[in-house]
């Protein structure tokens, strides 16, 4: 393929049918006609020899060639929109660029409401993207640049990986009331006599619980494996399992009385969530705002609001 052939609003189009999955709905992001946009795939299909979509039912199926090619699509297209734009010149009500996050779902519930709220008011034309990855996955993403920047925690991050820290956390055991086990789960042995829900997003995310229970030479008992925080309280509130969880989303689920608080059985409870992004990004000023409104909203309620499960924890605190 010839580069000098191959027209970038083609990408554009790419991206936008890859992220709406349907024709007539890209076209429609474009401001474009939907005749335009089939003119358009069947260009795009000539250019990388495969049909990128195939109709299914009411959407269409990317390929295993567009799946490939979603995320460096997407990384070329912030490279060029980098370009456009000068770095000292970034005007945040102006600005039509677009970020993309890693963020786990406990981090969007608790960040995303203040900084879309920012946006709306400051930067209504910026667009965020939020991708939920493993730790591994979230490192080799800042160093090709697939994401502009990372909130996270505990990230073995080179060098080349600038971090700021947000704010403070520790880890609780969430565990049913009235739970015949309650009273003895902030115990070494009781906490390993229980099945646990873990949260993880590959095998050997370890955080939150295994690497300190691996430090004591002991392991929990793994009944559920779930990529995701926010099913954690629903799920221990109807069974007998257990979960170690930061206490900054396990205290939000604590007010209706369903679940409880426990201190876990390991000295090391307390950790950072961390803002990173690779230093490639330090002198870019859209990228240095959108970090302080990060920064900003995580310093502040409602996050650091626990909407009325103040006293549930200090019993906690008093009594473990």
């Amino acid at each position: 393929m010839n580069l000098r052939q191959l027209d970038l609003n083609l990408l554009v189009a790419l991206d936008a049918l890859l992220k709406t999955r349907h024709v007539t709905r890209a076209a429609r992001t474009l401001g474009i006609g939907q005749p335009g946009m089939s003119a358009a795939l069947g260009r795009l299909r000539q250019v990388f020899g495969d049909d990128l979509l195939v109709k299914q039912g009411s959407e269409m199926r990317p390929t295993a060639r567009a799946l490939e090619l979603e995320p460096e699509i997407r990384r070329v297209l912030r490279d060029v929109e980098r370009l456009i734009y000068e770095p000292d010149a970034f005007v945040p009500r102006d600005s039509r660029r677009g970020f993309t996050i890693r963020m786990s779902d406990l981090l969007s519930f608790l960040i995303l409401p203040g900084v879309s709220d920012r946006l709306s008011r400051e930067a209504p034309g910026t667009a965020i993207e939020t991708v939920h990855l493993s730790p591994e996955a979230t490192l080799d993403a800042l160093e090709v640049n697939r994401v502009d920047m990372a909130v996270s925690t505990g990230l073995a991050a080179s060098k080349s990986i600038d971090e700021m820290v947000l704010r403070e956390d520790q880890v609780v055991v969430v565990i049913r009331a009235g739970h015949p086990a309650i009273e003895r789960v902030a115990s070494l042995d009781g906490f390993l006599a229980l099945r646990h829900v873990k949260v993880a997003q590959s095998p050997i995310d370890d955080r939150f619980a295994d690497r300190q229970l691996s430090a004591a030479d002991v392991a929990r008992t793994v009944a559920l494996t779930v990529p995701h925080w926010l099913a954690v309280p629903e799920i221990v509130a109807r069974s007998d399992l257990v979960a170690t969880m930061p206490l900054s989303i396990a205290g939000r689920f604590a007010v209706d009385g369903r679940i409880a608080l426990r201190r876990p059985p390991f000295e090391e409870t307390g950790f950072r969530w961390s803002l990173y992004w690779h230093r490639r990004h330090r002198g870019d000023q859209g990228h240095v705002w959108l970090r302080g409104v990060l920064a900003a909203v995580a310093a502040a309620p409602p996050w650091s609001r626990r909407q009325g499960s103040e006293s549930r924890l200090t019993r906690f605190d008093a009594k473990d």
